[in-house]
């Protein structure tokens, strides 16, 4: 069972965004694949606050809190967005968790810049990090383009399109 969330969010809330995730995250523990929406950590829309080293802290523990309340729901696998920094980069990224454990963050790789899109301005594409582990959240965690996930109670293989890598001729997801 796949069920997605779009819980209530306030823009640079963390812990508020966090709090609603894991009600919901408790409320839907009967599916195998929980999916929310694009950076909803921090709210989509944080534009300038991107860059502001407390709003990316508190995500990352935002993530690590996900993370620990997913242990006590078994066979539950939650894709969560946040912005991730590495090596002076800061990406918009899936992560994926599960039973207490971050076990991937994906990054996007095609970003919008047209109308009111501008994630180029705060966001790198994704599209050269393959087969990369960092350290986020106290754990080692794959990180990469090509990573694929596979869901424990249906061993269903998961693959990774964040919003505008779907509307592309060359989708991550035809890669993977």
């Amino acid at each position: 069972k796949v069920g997605n969330v779009v819980p209530a969010m306030k823009v640079a809330d963390v812990s508020f965004n966090v709090k609603e995730i894991i009600h919901a995250m408790k409320q839907n523990a009967d599916c195998g694949i929980l999916v929310f929406p694009e950076l909803c950590i921090t709210g989509y829309t944080c534009a300038d606050l991107f860059g502001n080293e407390t709003l990316l802290h508190a995500a990352e523990q935002g993530l690590v809190e996900i993370a620990d309340a997913s242990e006590e729901l078994e066979g539950l696998t939650v894709v969560v967005g946040l912005p991730v920094h590495f090596e002076n980069n800061l990406y918009n990224c899936a992560a994926y968790v599960s039973e207490g454990t971050i076990c991937a963050l994906v990054p996007k790789i095609n970003l919008p810049t047209y109308s009111e899109f501008y994630e180029s301005r705060w966001f790198m594409s994704g599209r050269d990090i393959e087969d990369t582990d960092i350290l986020f959240g106290g754990q080692e965690v794959p990180f990469g383009k090509n990573l694929l996930l596979e869901d424990s109670r249906s061993q269903a293989v998961i693959g990774t399109d964040i919003c505008e890598d779907l509307w592309v001729p060359d989708k991550p997801s035809t890669h993977a």
